[in-house]
């Protein structure tokens, strides 16, 4: 069960100040693009940086890095037993995510950090993170239906949460391709907290920067990449001048194209899990926005082929099929289902039943074959190989099942001597 509040993390904390100084981005969908792009660009210019985002894709502490490196197995395990066993003594009963939060901001103490870019976990004002104090920037990303349990069932009331983060005397970014709904409710926070906004618009690069205008009619960035990009260099700007003063940030911006966020759009071989040598899309889609942005992908670049899609799907209790899936996937399309495995440090994550989402799928006009495969994931991977043949292929529905096939792909390579960097 997840229980939002500062309290317990406060507790957490108390006898050790962060030294660090922090840049925070809440959203439903880009947090994680924006933290990596930010992560890059501070390093690259020269800045000790740290990044904390959620989930984790493959192990628990893959989710920090220090200098764009995940950080050390043994050290995470150290500094998460000092953690565990501090909220054990304090008996504070603190929740793993909770836990997991202060294993990294203890970590960028440890390592010294200047600047911790910091994803939040689940909406804002409640959220573990918000703990922050010293923070350079805030950043909202593309906000949308999500977590209604916890948030609001409503976009107002969730945007309400998610700018719960933004604090007197701190500036924020906003990006501007947000609902009518959302940028209004985000308007009234920063009016009532009176600080300065920056709106992103990614139609109008040369409005943040030259060089990422020059960047945008050179490369082929996806529209919601280009906001993305925007709000990752409308918060540098911000956030430079407080770190290194004499430092530009244009020079930079050509470093984005090197940046790669795994699970996103991401195109990638299974071999040696699977005898198929063509690469698979591999999206962790998982709700409307990200799933329209998936659609909209796969329409533009892979039904170009004039061959039917095969898709491998799985997704969490509680999310509804229908608008999840039945947008995106078309008909002649072939479907295998299936279920992702527990989710270590996530007890409270469950997949949803893959009979259930065969059914659904069924129910689309003109669908194709359509399988389940129940937890089987490498059963569901061949038989879409099979079905696929050298056509397209795409793993999507759920960041924990792309997390599963990149363990299983991992195990793989070791198993066949030739271990590969996954992320």
């Amino acid at each position: 069960m997840i229980e939002l509040g500062l309290s317990r993390i406060s507790r957490l904390l108390q006898q050790t100040p962060l030294t660090w100084k922090a840049i925070h981005i809440a959203g439903t969908n880009g947090k994680g693009s924006i933290s990596a792009y930010l992560s890059h660009l501070l390093t690259t210019s020269g800045v000790r940086c740290g990044r904390f985002t959620s989930p984790h894709l493959i192990d628990r502490w893959d989710c920090i890095t220090i200098g764009e490196r995940v950080v050390q197995e043994s050290l995470f395990r150290q500094i998460e037993a000092k953690i565990k066993l501090r909220d054990q003594t304090l008996g504070i009963g603190a929740s793993e995510f909770e836990l997991l939060t202060a294993t990294a901001f203890e970590i960028f103490n440890h390592e010294r950090v200047e600047v911790g870019v910091v994803e939040v976990g689940m909406g804002g004002r409640l959220d573990a993170t918000n703990i922050l104090s010293d923070v350079l920037v805030s950043v909202i990303a593309k906000i949308g239906l999500d977590h209604q349990f916890l948030l609001g069932n409503t976009l107002e009331e969730i945007t309400r949460e998610k700018a719960g983060i933004l604090k007197r005397g701190v500036p924020c970014v906003i990006d501007g391709t947000n609902a009518p709904a959302v940028l209004a409710t985000l308007e009234d926070r920063i009016k009532e907290l009176s600080v300065d906004a920056v709106y992103t618009h990614p139609d109008a690069p040369d409005e943040h920067s030259p060089s990422l205008g020059q960047l945008f009619r050179h490369i082929d960035v996806q529209p919601h990449q280009r906001a993305n990009m925007c709000c990752a260099i409308s918060a540098l700007k911000l956030a430079i001048p407080k770190l290194r003063p004499n430092l530009e940030v244009d020079p930079l911006i050509s470093q984005l194209s090197r940046v790669e966020w795994p699970g996103r759009l991401q195109k990638i071989a299974l071999n040696p899990l699977v005898s198929r040598t063509e690469p698979i899309l591999l999206d962790g889609a998982h709700n409307n926005q990200s799933a329209e942005v998936l659609g909209q992908y796969v329409d533009h670049k892979l039904r170009s082929q004039r061959k039917p899609v095969t898709w491998a799907i799985a997704a969490s209790r509680g999310k509804d099929i229908a608008s999840l899936f039945h947008p995106i996937i078309k008909a002649g399309d072939n479907v295998a289902t299936t279920a992702f495995g527990p989710v270590d440090g996530m007890p409270w994550v469950k997949a949803n039943d893959p009979q259930e989402l065969a059914s659904s799928v069924q129910s689309i006009p003109g669908i194709g074959d359509v399988k389940s495969f129940e937890d089987d994931i490498l059963a569901a991977i061949n038989w879409a190989c099979t079905k696929a043949n050298s056509g397209p292929l795409v793993v999507a529905g759920s960041l924990y099942l792309v997390s599963d096939i990149l363990r299983l792909l991992r195990e793989a390579h070791k198993q066949s001597g030739h271990p590969a960097e996954m992320r």
